[in-house]
């Protein structure tokens, strides 16, 4: 019985020490604030080389499947003419 009593007057304890909704709200963007000032933000060159690398390598990637794509349609084609006239 007394494990449940104590246990209830944690409950109620807890419950008593919950900050208001606005305080608490304030206290998140106030938390996110200074976690942004913490950011270590990428310089203007390297946003530039790193978009240049993205669409370089999309670029290049786009180029392998468009080969890959035309080669594999070309020898089905190939297939089904020598096979399909039987």
């Amino acid at each position: 019985m007394a494990d449940k009593e104590k246990a209830l007057e944690a409950a109620k304890a807890a419950a008593a020490a919950k900050p208001k909704k606005k305080r608490s709200i304030r206290k998140y963007f106030k938390d996110a604030r200074s976690e942004f000032k913490k950011v270590v933000w990428p310089s203007r060159k390297q946003v530039f080389n790193n978009t240049t690398v993205v669409i370089i390598s999309l670029v290049v990637s786009g180029a392998a499947v468009w080969l890959l794509d035309t080669g594999f349609g070309s020898l089905i084609k190939l297939m089904l003419g020598k096979f399909g006239q039987q």
